[in-house]
């Protein structure tokens, strides 16, 4: 894994955030490319190259889902590409009272209260099991372990873009 490698740490799910914060530092002076001000070109590409890689790797795994979504990645097992089915009617009457409340019915907008505070405990219940399956993979890593994780994922990336639209129009 790149990023693991580059900042010395083990291919895991659950990090220590501090380790990872101090592991990025000392890195990150020790590339900083000011060091290298006076070296060859090779070295200072060289410099800039890591600094980039390590602003990268940090940024990236230093959030939970940011970080699983990268291991995934590198597994070879991106994002579904359609929403989960089991979803698909709830999705539907909300579209539609979405709908209703942008053409003015502000009727809808305790069914949308509702459907937001549903699908914000349907995002906690999926964050909690997230956390139980990533320490299942930490513990004994395999490509089945990290297919329930990619399905979470991608669950839970559905329902936090429905809260978002749903803000985003109770808001207006």
């Amino acid at each position: 894994m790149r990023y693991y490698e580059a900042l010395g740490i083990e291919q895991k799910l659950a990090l220590d955030a501090e380790d990872l914060k101090q592991r990025f530092y000392g890195l990150s002076r020790q590339w900083h490319p000011d060091r290298f001000a006076r070296s060859g070109e090779a070295e200072k590409r060289k410099a800039l190259d890591m600094t980039s890689l390590l602003n990268d790797a940090f940024r990236t795994l230093k959030d939970p889902i940011t970080r699983t979504e990268y291991l995934l990645e590198e597994n070879g097992m991106g994002p579904a590409k359609s929403a989960p089915p089991e979803l698909l009617e709830e999705v539907f009457e909300l579209n539609m009272a979405l709908d209703e409340l942008r053409d003015g019915d502000e009727s809808v907008r305790g069914q949308l209260t509702g459907a937001r505070a549903r699908f914000i405990a349907m995002r906690d219940e999926i964050d909690q099991n997230l956390a139980a399956t990533s320490a299942k993979y930490d513990e004994a890593p395999s490509k089945e372990t990290l297919g329930q994780i990619r399905s979470a994922l991608d669950r839970r990336r559905y329902i936090s873009n429905l809260v978002r639209d749903v803000d985003k129009e109770l808001n207006k």
